[in-house]
């Protein structure tokens, strides 16, 4: 599961909780319909200034936007991105 992915269930999840259409998140947060549809398929990842609409539109924290996703550095190599999948543990 990439970084996308994962964004795309957790931000699904927590859309369908909140009751709403992507229809109506779209005109909550002044984001074009399909550019939300983008950000549920894993096509898109957020830009920050959307993540702040999208939990103020949801009533969400954005940790639960960006649940499972974390930044593993390593001092002797390249750092790397672990995702895990939905309902998992970091």
């Amino acid at each position: 599961m990439t970084l996308h992915e994962r964004f795309s269930v957790n931000l699904r999840r927590v859309r369908e909780r909140a009751g709403i259409t992507q229809m109506k998140l779209a005109q909550l947060t002044e984001v074009d319909r399909t550019q939300i549809n983008k950000l549920e398929t894993g096509k898109r990842m957020p830009r920050l200034d959307t993540v702040v609409k999208l939990t103020s539109a949801l009533d969400c924290r954005a940790d639960e936007l960006i649940d499972g996703m974390a930044w593993k550095p390593d001092t002797a190599a390249y750092g790397s991105y672990e995702v895990t999948e939905p309902d998992a543990t970091l």
